[in-house]
């Protein structure tokens, strides 16, 4: 505007110019030719791919208006050169020029004065997968690094980032952008485009993965087309996953996605996605590294029984059937994810599972590890689980009243002791009469267990005296 001219609209900033009868052979539907065929490039070809030729071009904003998709794609094709990164000291002029150039393409895309017409985003797809599809660095238990501590391990930090992480915002700008073309933008962001996509959720570097989630979900959200085929992907990764590798550094952002895809389910449920619940998200549970996935498949599994109450039978029963036996920490996680689940169950799905759900309780109660004991305890300070134990009392308390016993009479940790009394408190206000039952059944079972040990002891002299005879 300060020197004279017509500020170009955003529809018009980077279109191919329209032909003149001065340039009759100027093919207009090509992108990559020029209007005038100015002599040094008449045509765009593909950049060499050698680091010492890297073209240094003008910004696109010192470049005249009929120019500017022309040197659009050059600088897309300069950006398609390659580098060694683990050599800092190596072409560095060069590196910083790409920088420089993605940096620019960013905040053109961000800004939306750029409406590529299909052959430039043709360029731009192409230009994205060349830089970030690509083999992945070896990963730590390749390396024979596996037995580290993850808490003090250093995080992985991929040298490549400060280009790669252009790379990725242009992606997510392209996406996003409300002047892209879903339509268009389809033909390039295919099926094999997003299996690709999904394939780098593997990558050990953590800020790759918060970009591949984001831009994934963004995807989703706006190509309809390729929703059911996403699920189906992911489905794919984690039987994977689950039954030949149980690696895979991504599980958690997958689940972050699904999470936010689960609460946008209509009702009533589709099939395939109850069975996506029980042949994936609940055999999850069983790998050994769940705990660094866990609180993002607790949220997708409370989801689904928020969504369908009907579920929370089936998914109890699934937790109980993967229930860890030696892994104290594990068992802590399940507690806390049953009573999130717990909170939004309806009484009639709770009947049907109270009886193995308990009985797992009652052993967790009785856990000398003091947390796995503490943690099934704090169940009882839940408001809607106590009103479902009152509610089924009668079933209830007979199977767990042992455990209250024996943890009231011998637990090492006074903690516990505490607790345990706190609860049985409640159950002999709640119904004085059936706790005066199961504590004549307890003194009873009790004695007769004397008895037995005492018969136990009698057959094994017998045993003894027989065997020095012989």
């Amino acid at each position: 505007m300060k020197r004279g001219q017509r500020k170009p609209s955003k529809s018009e900033a980077i279109e191919p110019p329209i032909p003149t009868t001065a340039a009759p052979d100027v093919t207009v539907n090509h992108a990559s030719r020029l209007p005038a065929a100015p002599p040094q490039a008449p045509t765009l070809v593909p950049m060499p791919q050698n680091p010492g030729v890297v073209e240094v071009l003008p910004m696109l904003k010192d470049v005249p208006l009929s120019d500017r998709h022309v040197v659009f794609i050059r600088k897309l094709q300069n950006c398609c050169i390659m580098f060694d990164f683990s050599d800092t000291m190596k072409s560095v002029r060069e590196k910083e020029i790409k920088r420089q150039t993605l940096a620019e393409l960013v905040d053109l895309v961000q800004s939306g004065s750029c409406k590529m017409n299909e052959i430039m985003q043709e360029e731009l797809v192409k230009m994205i997968s060349i830089n970030i599809f690509r083999c992945l660095p070896p990963s730590s238990h390749e390396m024979g690094l596996e037995g580290g501590d993850p808490e003090e391990d250093e995080m992985f930090m991929d040298p490549v980032w400060p280009h790669l992480q252009l790379v990725y915002e242009l992606l997510l700008r392209y996406v996003v952008s409300s002047d892209t073309d879903t339509k268009v933008a389809k033909k390039y962001l295919d099926h094999s485009f997003v299996l690709k996509l999904l394939d780098l959720f593997d990558s050990e570097d953590l800020r790759e993965r918060e970009y591949l989630k984001t831009i994934l979900h963004r995807i989703y959200g706006r190509f309809m087309v390729h929703r059911p085929f996403i699920r189906n992907a992911i489905n794919n990764i984690f039987y994977r996953f689950l039954f030949e590798t149980e690696r895979y550094s991504g599980i958690g952002e997958l689940l972050e996605i699904l999470g936010s895809i689960i609460n946008g389910f209509a009702l009533p449920m589709k099939e395939e996605h109850k069975l996506f619940l029980v042949r994936a998200l609940i055999p999850l549970h069983k790998t050994k590294c769940v705990t660094s996935y866990h609180q993002q498949l607790s949220y997708c599994i409370t989801q689904f029984v928020e969504k369908d109450y009907r579920l929370a039978d089936t998914v109890i029963r699934g937790l109980l059937k993967y229930w860890p036996v030696t892994n104290c920490g594990k068992e802590v996680l399940f507690l806390g994810e049953l009573e999130e689940i717990l909170e939004v169950t309806q009484s009639a799905e709770f009947q049907r599972c109270m009886v193995p759900l308990f009985r797992q309780i009652g052993r967790s109660l009785n856990s000398s590890h003091f947390q796995v004991a503490e943690r099934a305890l704090f169940w009882w300070n839940n408001e809607h689980i106590v009103s479902l134990i009152a509610e089924n009392r009668h079933v209830i308390l007979p199977i767990i009243f042992d455990a209250l016993e024996k943890n009231i009479r011998g637990h090492w940790n006074q903690a516990i002791l505490g607790l345990s009394s706190n609860v049985r408190k409640m159950f002999l206000e709640m119904d004085t009469e059936l706790f005066e039952k199961c504590q004549r059944q307890y003194e009873d079972m009790e004695a007769g267990a004397g008895d037995r040990e005492e018969r136990r002891e009698l057959a094994w002299k017998r045993l003894e005296e027989v065997a020095t005879q012989i």
